[in-house]
Parts: structure tokens; C-alpha cells; sequence
């Protein structure tokens, strides 16, 4: 087979990075093959405006190019995990996770060395809805703004705007070359990154084994369980972009610990829950997290409008 293989992506410069790595990667697997970056304009590119809340949050950075995969433009999709919704795609199939990166959200400031630093009023960016919940249930006296654009964006416009400190994600700053940005890193005990935050997606046609088998060589196994946990949750919550739940998860002596947490959209109630099982059956542990954070009355936080 002489044909290139083709990698579905977004044209930002993370994900252009994230491509680029995959893409290397790959080479010497499928060599002679070429490897071929396929550029796709998102719906979430195309609107940098709107609050992604607005946009209805499901699947504005990753329909396009799933779209493409469908089409046969792309045989490999390249995702931020965190972006790509939980609901299957029933023609596609996740394939692999490589090794994860940091998961952790990075504080950047050039005023204040730390988030406890910030007084009363300060204004702080960012653009999740899950970051934003949780500053605003640590310290319900900072003033939060929208921030929307690619990490270069948001840094620009922390200058600009003379902003006191906006909030990315450590993994996109680290994988830009931009870690001397990073003021601290966020305590995870109460800034919960993303599910799948830190981690890259690979989604193929689910009946090209040809590609699936390429593919599958990238898959790191911790990783790809400590995602497929944590999705599971996600799902079984019933939650995306529009519910601010965040996670952190380890593997550890064959064990797989997951902690979660759902918030209302304006940080006032919040349910956190951890459980551990077998890393063999990451689904289970997902879903019986998800059961306990229900139980401990996240059901109706999951109800919640978001504010925009």
C-alpha cells in the first residue's frame, strides 16, 4: 500500500504540535507509507467569540474532523481528549491514548506568584466552564471573565487587558515550549482538571484494521485506562462541556483510583467522590464513581443551567 496516511487535525499550533508528534511517531510503522497532515477548520475555530457553553460544548473542536474520518479525507483522527465527547460516534472507535502529559491547570500571572495571592476583585480569565465553577467555589470574591482563542491568544490578551491572572492548561504551555509562562500549577485537590485532560485521542474508521493496527502500537495501557475511567464516568453522568466535573486519576500496583467532582455552574454546591477497582475493568470503576457522585446528591447539580 502506497497511499499516505492521512492525519485529521485542527490548524491551531497545539494542535498542529500534537499532529506533528503523532505523525512521528507513526512514520517508521507504517514506512514506506507516507504520513500526511490533513488540516480541518472547526466550528470552535471558526466562532472565537461565543462562550463554548453557548455553543452547545459538544463536539465543537472534534465534529469536523470526525466528519472527515467518516468521509474518508482522514484515516487518523488527532484530539485534546478532553474536547472529544463522551457519546460514541458509532462508525469510529477511540483506538489509542499515547503516554498522557501533565494534566494539571496552570496559574499565569505576572502580578501575583500565587493563586492565594490574588485580593479581593482581582479578574481572572479563562474560558472553562469547569475552572470557572471551581475558582468561584475557592474564592467566591475574584471577578472571572470569558477568555476564548489558542493558548498564544489568551497569553496576549492577559497583557492587553491587564488582566491579574488567567488559567490554561499545564500539558498545552508545556507541549508550545511556553512552561517558563507557567506562574504555579493549580492544587488538583480542588482544581480538578478535565476528563482526559493532558491526553491525546486517536480515532480511526472502527473497520479500518489496517489503520487500527497501526495505530493500536501507540496506545500507552495505564493511560488508556485512566481515560476510559474517567469518561466513563463523564458519560454515565451524563455531563460535557455544559456541567462542570472535573478528575484526577492514578494506576497503581494494578489498582485504579479515580476522583471526581461536580459542580454547580456558579461554584456555590459541590459533590466529590473517589473510588478504586481493578485497572483491568476501567468502565466499571468509571461508572461506579459516577453512582457514587450521584448519590452524594450530584444529580441535581447535573440539572443546573449554565450562567454565561
Amino acid at each position: 500500500m502506497t497511499t499516505s496516511l492521512r492525519i485529521g487535525t485542527r490548524g491551531s499550533p497545539l494542535a498542529l504540535w500534537q499532529a506533528n508528534y503523532i505523525a512521528d511517531r507513526l512514520r517508521p510503522i507504517v514506512a514506506p507509507r507516507r504520513v500526511e497532515l490533513v488540516l480541518i477548520e472547526t466550528h470552535g475555530d471558526r466562532d472565537q467569540a461565543s462562550a463554548l457553553s453557548a455553543m452547545g460544548g459538544f463536539g465543537v473542536f472534534t465534529k469536523a474532523i470526525q466528519n472527515a474520518l467518516l468521509d474518508g479525507r482522514a484515516d487518523v483522527a488527532v484530539h485534546s481528549l478532553k474536547d472529544l465527547p463522551t457519546i460514541p460516534e458509532p462508525l469510529l472507535e477511540l483506538v489509542a491514548v499515547p503516554p498522557r502529559g501533565p494534566t494539571g491547570d496552570a496559574f499565569v500571572s505576572r502580578k501575583y506568584r500565587r493563586f492565594e495571592d490574588l485580593p479581593a476583585g482581582a479578574v481572572v480569565g479563562t474560558s472553562s466552564l469547569r475552572r470557572r465553577a471551581q475558582v468561584a467555589n475557592r474564592r467566591p470574591d475574584l471577578k472571572l471573565l470569558d477568555l476564548r482563542g489558542n493558548v498564544d491568544t489568551r497569553l496576549r490578551k492577559l497583557d492587553e487587558q491587564n488582566l491579574d491572572a488567567i488559567i490554561l492548561a499545564e500539558a498545552g504551555l508545556e507541549r508550545l515550549g511556553l512552561a517558563d509562562r507557567i506562574t504555579a500549577v493549580l492544587d488538583s485537590s480542588w482544581m480538578l482538571p478535565a476528563v482526559g485532560q493532558g491526553a491525546i485521542g486517536l480515532e480511526c474508521r472502527a473497520d479500518d484494521d489496517a489503520t487500527k493496527h497501526f495505530v493500536e502500537a501507540l496506545r500507552d495501557t495505564d493511560t488508556f485506562a485512566r481515560v476510559t475511567a474517567e469518561r466513563a464516568m463523564l458519560y454515565a453522568l451524563g455531563g460535557g462541556c455544559l456541567v462542570p466535573i472535573g478528575t484526577t486519576s492514578k494506576v497503581l500496583d494494578g489498582v485504579l483510583t479515580v476522583r471526581g467532582a461536580v459542580l454547580s455552574p456558579d461554584g456555590r454546591r459541590r459533590v466529590v467522590a473517589t473510588h478504586s477497582g481493578p485497572v483491568s475493568t476501567p468502565l466499571a470503576v468509571g461508572q461506579e464513581l459516577a453512582a457514587l457522585l450521584i448519590a452524594e446528591g450530584a444529580a441535581e447539580l447535573l440539572k443546573s443551567e449554565p450562567t454565561q
